[in-house]
């Protein structure tokens, strides 16, 4: 379409609102009665459902992590060691392991979980945390490894 003149360019409203309407209410289409039909209305309400998801995709994440780390803590508990403990002789070990894929070990693969907790346990004990000071040295830990470090 081609505009002549500034006023005909002007009035012209047509295609870009109608697909702007359009898309607002594709995201209303689920709704019901005037909040899916009245444009006014269902502006409203796509807005506010979209700010709610955003909001609810953070809370998800907040949600998994914590989920994440009650499991790990579950699991290190069951064997004597808390949570804190674990991360610093985890840390301390140089093991680099998100808390997702530790939940997936505590979970899943409860033997390699065990093995991990014990080399964080040793080196805990080695660098002379007092958490650990009542909890016995594991014995399938090579210290002469974890003392070099």
């Amino acid at each position: 379409m081609v505009f002549l003149t500034p006023l005909l360019f002007a009035r012209s409203r047509g295609p870009d609102e109608f697909w702007r309407k359009r898309q607002i209410f594709k995201l209303a289409a689920h709704y019901i009665g005037r909040r899916r039909n009245c444009y006014s209305v269902a502006i409203r309400n796509v807005h506010r459902a979209l700010l709610y998801s955003t909001y609810g995709r953070q809370l998800k994440k907040d949600d998994m992590k914590q989920l994440w780390e009650t499991r790990i803590d579950a699991a290190s508990n069951e064997h004597g060691i808390s949570f804190k403990t674990l991360l610093e002789g985890m840390t301390r070990c140089n093991i680099l392991l998100n808390r997702k894929s530790l939940a997936v070990l505590a979970v899943w693969e409860p033997r390699t979980f065990k093995s991990l907790l014990d080399v964080a346990c040793a080196k805990t004990k080695i660098g002379g945390d007092r958490h650990v000071a009542d909890t016995p040295m594991p014995k399938s830990v090579l210290l002469e490894r974890l003392v070099d470090n």
